[in-house]
């Protein structure tokens, strides 16, 4: 017999995509905040295992560097990990002092990790006392609409980040699907036909079609 366990019952702690996003209010080094703080804009939520560590350090620089590009998308950073307050602003200093680069965005203490468990960031088989490298992509009415998990030995693509989320703006702004690394200016996918007539018109609509399931467009 088969088992729907798994889709009848999710594990506790982890979110599902296109539902709210797990609330929380933390302290943080730009001050106490809550996600609904966040309401009307995109947020990009990220976990790294541990302060002081050398790949999330050219993780957290390459989002520093990607951060102004974010904010054109109307786009929040907030980074996470299971140290203190006290550690994110010596870990912060410390990549100003040895590196010359600001981290602009706010690093969220949780020690308790009730952050992490909330988004599934704690994975027993990688670490039971640190966050694997999660990250996600919630929309300005606070709804996930990604989210992908990393190893703690490999650092993430910030720019694959920023393109899913110019991604996901486009398919919501014209209802439409987005190809295989599609980058912005790119053609985009006309959703297929629901109706048998539908597709039998769909070939006469002006659209870059292969075959009447797979057709294109430009913006």
């Amino acid at each position: 017999m088969e088992n729907t366990n798994a889709v009848q019952n999710p594990a506790p702690g982890m979110p599902r995509l296109n539902e709210p996003a797990p609330e929380f209010e933390a302290k943080t080094t730009h001050g106490v905040m809550k996600l609904s703080d966040y309401r009307g804009k995109w947020v990009v939520l990220f976990s790294h295992p541990a302060d002081f560590t050398p790949v999330c350090t050219t993780e957290f620089m390459a989002f520093a560097n990607a951060h102004p590009e974010f904010q054109k998308l109307n786009t929040e950073l907030v980074g996470l990990s299971i140290d203190s307050n006290y550690a994110h602003l010596a870990w912060v200093r410390n990549i100003k002092e040895k590196f010359g680069m600001d981290i602009p965005f706010p690093i969220i203490e949780d020690l308790s990790m009730k952050v992490a468990n909330a988004y599934g960031m704690i994975q027993p088989g990688a670490s039971d006392t640190s966050a694997v490298r999660a990250t996600f992509i919630i929309d300005d009415r606070g709804v996930l609409r990604a989210m992908v998990y990393y190893p703690m030995t490999n650092g993430r693509s910030i720019p694959e980040f920023l393109r899913l989320v110019q991604a996901l703006q486009t398919s919501d702004s014209h209802g439409v699907a987005t190809p295989e690394g599609w980058q912005p200016g790119d053609k985009v996918i006309v959703p297929p036909p629901a109706t048998a007539e539908a597709a039998e018109a769909r070939m006469k609509e002006g659209y870059e079609c292969k075959d009447w399931y797979f057709c294109t467009k430009s913006l």
